[in-house]
């Protein structure tokens, strides 16, 4: 049977929104400490909720407790996370990032500049300035959508 391109214009979108993974897992691959994308995301999130708990990782993640324990027993051997005790709460374990998790995550944004880079230094002038017209009405647009809109 064969299978029937979509042709609502999503499928070019769709097949970029492939690349660009590809690109950002290899590219996160190259870093000095290979992690994996789940590991990624993980630090992705403390960054971003320094002195989150693994409740509030958990739930950033869609993961549950347990496997969001070992992730961070994982990523603290590495030397990449920290656990401490709230000062609020002597029960509840904060976490962040070391200064080592923080330059690995500066590592892998850079690796993936620079490969992000090299494909769009590679592409015409006016196919690059289509891309980038088109990216903003996308980002716009995404912007104004009502919240739990799905489509």
């Amino acid at each position: 049977m064969a299978t029937h391109q979509k042709t609502d214009g999503t499928a070019p979108v769709a097949e970029a929104v492939d690349g660009l993974t590809e690109l950002w897992t290899t590219a996160a691959a190259d870093a000095s400490v290979r992690l994996s994308p789940y590991q990624l995301r993980a630090l992705h999130a403390l960054e971003a909720a320094p002195g989150a708990n693994l409740t509030m990782l958990a739930d950033r993640l869609d993961a549950g407790l347990p496997t969001v324990s070992r992730l961070c027993d994982r990523l603290e051997a590495a030397g990449l996370l920290l656990r401490d005790a709230a000062p609020h709460n002597r029960r509840e374990v904060r976490l962040s990032l070391t200064a080592h998790g923080r330059d690995v995550l500066e590592e892998v944004a850079a690796l993936r500049s620079r490969a992000l880079a090299a494909v769009v230094d590679a592409m015409e002038p006016d196919d690059r300035a289509e891309l980038e017209r088109g990216l903003r009405a996308f980002a716009a647009t995404q912007r104004n959508r009502p919240a739990g809109d799905g489509g």
